[in-house]
């Protein structure tokens, strides 16, 4: 049979079968390694672990650690990145009929069909495991415990609760805000009142972000049947005070740091400028209720975060050095 024969039955032509295989195997990896890839949701990980380092520098400063400091915050990041990823695979998996109901989900992994469930549930099992047991080796042990609640809450306690009430957003807003109290305890910290401030800013940060968000995939939501506050604010307008009311209130809260010595006077000027500028964008999101306002609420929201936290971490070894 001649070359041209066999190309055109199984390859391009003048192209080896053998090379055809391995270059279809070659996609079929890549393509299989996007799909996990997809599962650890790298946008919000990679945020996650923004500040993490963040926290991670802030008690660093406080403990006056110094000798081979990155390699435990390589411990750290690589230890909450496989949590971090193992979260987010147990709650595509836990969603996966909602997910393909929704526009914006519906061609994730599992409802696609790229990947199967029990490919997932091992991935979920072994990276949350993995990561636990490298942040207990190689950290700390109450790193590695903070690690566990994180995935704990937010993986079978928000996920589920997404259905039934809009309190979700309030216990999910809990492990959206530990990953800096993480950093801060794998440098050596304590639950002191430094961590209660990087938790109580985080904490409050997220309710204006995810008003924007929950806003502009309120039809999403509601035809997958969770309970977003957009999906119930029928008028828009319980939504817009959210926003505004918990921008209000980390005005205040973000002057913590300088209170309790972390910072001085520089810090709690950044925190003062970004403050507002999150409160008129929450104001703005509150009158217009516009695609435009939600996503510059987003937008805004997404500055602002590692804004303030490096504005603190900078002021904070100004007044050291």
């Amino acid at each position: 049979m001649s070359l041209v024969t066999t190309s055109t039955a199984t390859a391009p032509l003048n192209v080896e079968p053998r090379v055809v295989a391995a270059t279809e195997t070659s996609t079929f990896v890549l393509h299989r390694l996007c799909d996990y890839l997809e599962l650890t949701k790298p946008k919000i990980a990679v945020l996650a672990l923004i500040t993490v380092s963040l926290g991670f520098a802030l008690s660093a400063a406080e403990s006056g650690l110094h000798a081979n400091w990155w390699v435990l915050l390589g411990h750290a990041n690589l230890g909450i990145a496989l949590v971090a990823a193992s979260s987010s695979a147990w709650n595509q998996l836990l969603e996966r009929r909602i997910d393909s109901l929704m526009v914006r989900t519906r061609n994730r992994p599992l409802p696609a069909g790229r990947l199967s469930t029990w490919e997932v549930t091992v991935f979920a099992v072994v990276t949350a495991i993995g990561g636990i047991a490298w942040l207990a080796m190689y950290v700390n042990a109450l790193t590695a415990g903070l690690a566990g609640l994180t995935l704990v809450l937010y993986s079978f306690v928000y996920t589920p609760l997404k259905r039934f009430t809009t309190f979700n957003t309030v216990v999910g807003a809990i492990p959206g805000a530990l990953p800096p109290v993480l950093g801060w305890t794998a440098a050596g910290g304590n639950l002191d009142g430094g961590a209660f401030a990087l938790f109580a800013v985080l904490f409050l940060w997220q309710f204006p972000h995810f008003m924007a968000i929950a806003w502009l995939y309120r039809d999403d939501y509601r035809n997958a049947g969770l309970k977003m506050i957009p999906v119930v604010d029928s008028t828009g307008l319980k939504t817009g005070l959210t926003a505004v009311g918990y921008s209000l209130a980390l005005l205040p809260v973000s002057w913590l740091p300088a209170q309790l010595g972390l910072a001085g006077n520089g810090y709690a000027g950044a925190a003062t400028i970004l403050g507002i500028w999150y409160i008129l964008a929450s104001v703005q999101f509150l009158r217009l209720q516009t695609v435009f306002s939600a996503k510059r609420l987003l937008w805004t929201s997404l500055l602002y975060l590692p804004a303030l936290l490096g504005a603190l971490v900078w002021d904070r070894y100004q007044l050291l050095s």
